[in-house]
């Protein structure tokens, strides 16, 4: 009995579904104070939202969304001076089911849903494409975006509440 029992379990935990992926990535949370270095916001306020650069020498960047991080890495010179695009370790964004922290090239990107982040129009983090359809159909999405199809241009329409 208690064999069969334990070939049942295994079974049903086998034919469960099992999500594409459980990895996260590891970026430190932000600290109470630390301000967003595009737009001043005191990011930890905001953790459903929260993105981060990571350099090698273990400095992080935390920004309230996904739209500030790319504004970030578009004109890293700007905002980051003294920092070089070639040190950084890892970037990662929260995404918006599970709200935990994936990687920023990996994720998918809805845009111009009912959803807005506290800048407003924003880049909807999501850790599959099933997930992203999923969002798009359930919230009014307009598109599915990668990380390398996001551009200034693109960042600028959504600041001006244009979605396409």
């Amino acid at each position: 009995m208690r064999n069969s029992v334990f070939g049942l379990l295994i079974l049903i935990a086998l034919a469960l579904p099992w999500p594409a992926s459980t990895a996260g990535i590891d970026v430190p949370d932000p600290q109470l104070r630390d301000t967003c270095p595009v737009c001043g916001m005191l990011v930890a306020r905001y953790p459903a939202w929260i993105a981060t650069v990571l350099y090698e020498d273990g400095h992080a960047d935390h920004f309230d969304g996904a739209k500030d991080l790319f504004k970030y890495l578009f004109d890293r010179p700007r905002y980051a001076p003294d920092r070089v695009t070639d040190d950084i370790s890892a970037i990662g964004v929260t995404e918006y089911y599970g709200l935990t922290r994936i990687d920023a090239r990996e994720a998918w990107y809805v845009i111009g849903s009912d959803v807005l982040g506290p800048m407003g129009h924003e880049l909807v983090p999501l850790e599959t494409e099933a997930d992203a359809r999923e969002f798009k159909d359930d919230h009014q999405g307009v598109r599915i975006l990668r990380f390398q199809e996001v551009t200034p241009e693109l960042l600028e329409k959504l600041d001006a509440g244009r979605v396409q």
